[in-house]
């Protein structure tokens, strides 16, 4: 029972990193209707930038590891706000009312744009971000379960740190003025414009809170795995959560991404023995394949009827 509260508990760590990325994908294609390709090169840039400043920083001789970081992620925070601004302005002003395959190959634009600039300004090489979360792991429950339950405390804090901002965004959605606005734009751009609503500047807001998530999300994979650029295809691991949660839907990634990480853990340390092991590899994507097959919509996602 130890062993598996413990594969269980590392599922759901894990599961809510992969719920972080995938609400990038969400906010935006609320917002605007367009699967944003571009989300794991914001990651990228977020974490390169977040790196660099870091390492700057600590040259300077500050000395506190957490006042660093803190003046390293504002800095970076305000270099996403920019980002998020200049395609606003540049490219998707642009492309108002225009066709969703048209805004889908322009944040494919976004992501080669993006990678090839973080490679300009910060370089290509592999940085460390050290925010100072203990990677020891700790026995618990020693009194509960013989031997105890193995517990990762830089999983169990990034979970943690991932869950709270989950938790603002869901409030800044229901509670917030403009959370309502990017809901009705959500539902029906025209309608929203009809009212009074900026679309211009709702999607600044959007594509800004997205760049704040992916800092997170950059942030925490890169204290885990270094800033390097395969960290774009962190993406490529959100995308069974979106597909399963919905794109629609804030707690559909939320949920998805739980299920998933859940479902790859027990696969692999329960069904990888009798494979040949890898199962965690592929297990995401067999599952959503089954879900497109069955409710391409998603758990929580809107179901689309035609009427004719």
């Amino acid at each position: 029972m130890g062993f598996f509260l413990e594969t269980l508990l590392g599922g759901l760590m894990a599961g809510m990193l992969y719920s972080l990325v995938a609400l990038g994908f969400v906010l935006i294609f609320k917002a605007s209707g367009v699967f944003n390709f571009a989300q794991g090169a914001m990651v990228l840039f977020a974490a390169l930038a977040m790196a660099r400043f870091s390492e700057w920083l600590n040259g300077t001789g500050i000395g506190s590891l957490w006042l660093v970081n803190l003046i390293a992620f504002a800095m970076a925070a305000a270099v996403m706000f920019c980002v998020a601004w200049l395609i606003e302005r540049l490219v998707l002003r642009q492309l108002v009312n225009q066709e969703g395959t048209t805004l889908l190959m322009a944040t494919l634009g976004i992501t080669y744009f993006l990678e090839g600039l973080g490679q300009s300004l910060f370089g290509s090489d592999i940085y460390k971000i050290d925010i100072g979360m203990p990677k020891e792991p700790v026995m618990a429950f020693e009194s509960t379960f013989p031997g105890g339950i193995l517990i990762n405390q830089e999983d169990l804090i990034a979970a943690l740190i991932a869950a709270c901002l989950v938790a603002l965004l869901s409030l800044f959605f229901q509670k917030t003025g403009t959370g309502r606005a990017l809901r009705a734009v959500a539902d029906d751009h025209q309608a929203a414009q009809s009212i009074g609503i900026p679309l211009n500047r709702i999607w600044v807001i959007v594509w800004c809170v997205a760049g704040v998530v992916a800092l997170v999300a950059g942030m925490i994979w890169g204290s885990k795995l270094g800033v390097q650029f395969s960290l774009a295809t962190v993406a490529l691991r959100a995308l069974p959560v979106v597909i399963l949660g919905g794109l629609t839907s804030v707690p559909g990634a939320i949920i998805g991404g739980l299920i998933i990480g859940v479902g790859e853990k027990l696969s692999e340390v329960y069904l990888g023995p009798y494979v040949g092991g890898g199962i965690e590899i592929w297990f995401a994507y067999v599952l959503a394949l089954l879900f497109l097959l069955v409710r391409p919509q998603g758990l929580f996602g809107e179901k689309i009827i035609d009427r004719v």
